[in-house]
């Protein structure tokens, strides 16, 4: 199959049926977007802002990017900005993937992907309540986190990272999607060992894991699946099922009460990358129940043409309510 032939089979997929929600409203604070969201059981949900990733759009290229914060159990949540605690580069500061992790101390820890100067690194953040801030506590860079997307928390300095593509030029990573090469894995990361997990992925992307601690959840977006890894003492990953949709797969959140899968999904990733105003990125959630069963149950529960929504990422739910964030454009907020 030539080249050509294989980008364009990878990112396009299904035509988008408009299916909205009730009672949406638009988080105007996120007009530079809204990639990754993670919420805590309490509801307060983390929402990274500003990314400027190469090729992709950005309405505010220089703004240095955020992290939000919503309280969820108020009647009409706002987001406020997160404080950074002082020394940390906030000028350069390029969130991306997010996850938390709570200590048995019930310490909140943050942990960021972030691109300054176009390079990969994780920050890592301790969540201060009382005054709505983040102190910086350490940089994590390693060899083998060359191109992060996203990250899942497994314990307060421990993660397994996707890298999307394993270059981080952006002329080879175009090169290397154009021709379907699968150079894209999955990294674990520890202050004692790091090493690669999993690999063969066209375009690692989300990562998240099951609320039994047993399953580690990775989106593909280029081969528009969800791989299902399961996670071993030495936190080994070994390949159990692939669930195989017809959309480009962006973050995955999980439900902590039924285990369901929430994706952020983009029907038409080509016209992310060749932004046009006259034909906008469409948007798509999906909800992805049993996944470990012979017969998973896929629903689309939210798509739009661009007119609402842009490029939708993530999908996250909290107590009825689902909270929709893009890469680039708005966050919506609504009813299920």
């Amino acid at each position: 199959m030539r080249a050509g032939v294989v980008l364009k089979r990878r990112f396009f997929s299904m035509g988008n049926t408009l299916c909205h929600l009730k009672t949406p409203v638009y988080l105007r604070f996120a007009e530079a977007g809204s990639e990754d969201i993670d919420i805590l059981p309490n509801g307060l949900a983390f929402i990274s802002s500003g990314l400027k990733y190469p090729g992709l759009k950005s309405f505010a290229p220089d703004k240095p990017g955020e992290i939000f914060l919503m309280d969820l159990t108020e009647d009409n949540p706002r987001a406020v900005e997160l404080r950074i605690s002082r020394g940390f580069d906030l000028a350069s500061f390029n969130p991306h993937g997010i996850s938390t992790y709570i200590d048995r101390d019930d310490t909140v820890y943050l942990f960021v992907v972030n691109h300054p100067h176009q390079k990969s690194m994780v920050e890592l953040f301790k969540f201060v309540e009382d005054d709505n801030s983040l102190v910086h506590l350490k940089t994590i860079q390693h060899d083998l986190l060359t191109s992060v997307n996203d990250i899942v928390a497994m314990g307060p300095d421990s993660f397994y990272a996707t890298n999307d593509h394993y270059f981080s030029d952006f002329l080879l990573m175009f090169l290397e999607m154009f021709l379907g090469l699968t150079w894209s894995n999955v990294v674990y990361y520890s202050p004692k060992e790091v090493k690669e997990v999993a690999s063969g992925f066209y375009l690692a992307n989300g990562i998240n894991i099951s609320p039994d601690r047993k399953y580690v959840y990775i989106a593909d977006a280029l081969d528009h699946n969800v791989h299902v890894m399961e996670k071993h003492a030495n936190w080994s990953l070994t390949h159990v099922k692939t669930l195989q949709l017809d959309t480009l797969v962006d973050n995955l959140s999980i439900d902590p009460h039924t285990g369901d899968i929430w994706a952020g999904c983009h029907p038409n990733g080509m016209k992310l990358f060749y932004y046009d105003p006259e034909n906008l990125p469409a948007s798509e959630v999906l909800r992805i129940q049993h996944i470990l069963s012979e017969q998973p149950v896929v629903t689309r529960v939210y798509s739009d043409n661009g007119s609402v929504l842009q490029g939708s990422s993530v999908a996250s739910i909290y107590d009825g309510k689902l909270l929709i964030g893009t890469v680039f454009h708005r966050a919506l907020y609504c009813d299920l």
